[in-house]
């Protein structure tokens, strides 16, 4: 039980103001505040089972250059993605894309995050316990729920700021935090 609570707390707390509760939100100006939820939840069980193998195992899956270097390509992705929009405008009417709605969108989200949580410092941090401590089921259910509680309160910020604030100034400010985290990994990934 040590292993689980110390985890929990641990990872909500390194979680808090990083690049991957940035993603969870802005998907939550875009998406049903469940919707995201729901691919936060499964992309952190995922990569978490996956850093509490690597923690037990001490071995890296790939090098860090790689890692970086593919999260920082992803983040410009979406900052790119988020200047563009997911909405085309015919005369006066805009209309919202459906491609990425329902599943679609959960597909979406649980990637992405995925993507975002790879080489970041809850999953290393993760990777780190799960070394130190003698439940790796304890870390992994632990390390999960510090993540998706921290990533809630993004969600739920994201939920509420995206009716408040204008359109243009969100897809602006989430594009200018991808790029520079974008630009930051790629810089780590050479000058290291």
């Amino acid at each position: 039980m040590s292993a689980f609570i110390l985890s929990t707390v641990l990872i909500f707390v390194a979680e808090l103001g990083d690049k991957s509760q940035l993603v969870g939100l802005w998907f939550s100006t875009r998406y049903r505040w469940w919707l995201v939820l729901a691919g936060v939840t499964t992309a952190t069980l995922v990569v978490h089972l996956g850093s509490v193998a690597i923690g037990r195992a001490f071995g890296q899956v790939l090098p860090d250059r790689i890692l970086l270097t593919l999260v920082g390509l992803a983040f410009i992705a979406f900052g790119l993605w988020s200047i563009r929009g997911d909405a085309a405008t015919d005369g006066e009417t805009t209309i919202r894309a459906r491609r990425f709605s329902g599943i679609g969108g959960f597909g979406v989200i649980t990637v992405s995050f995925f993507l975002s949580e790879l080489g970041d410092k809850t999953q290393l941090a993760t990777v780190s316990l799960a070394g130190n401590q003698a439940s790796a089921i304890g870390v992994w259910l632990g390390s999960t729920l510090g993540m998706v509680l921290a990533d809630a309160v993004a969600i739920g910020v994201g939920s509420i700021a995206g009716r408040r604030l204008p359109d243009r100034a969100i897809k602006v400010a989430a594009a200018i935090l991808f790029f520079i985290f974008g630009f930051a990994s790629l810089l780590r990934a050479f000058l290291t």
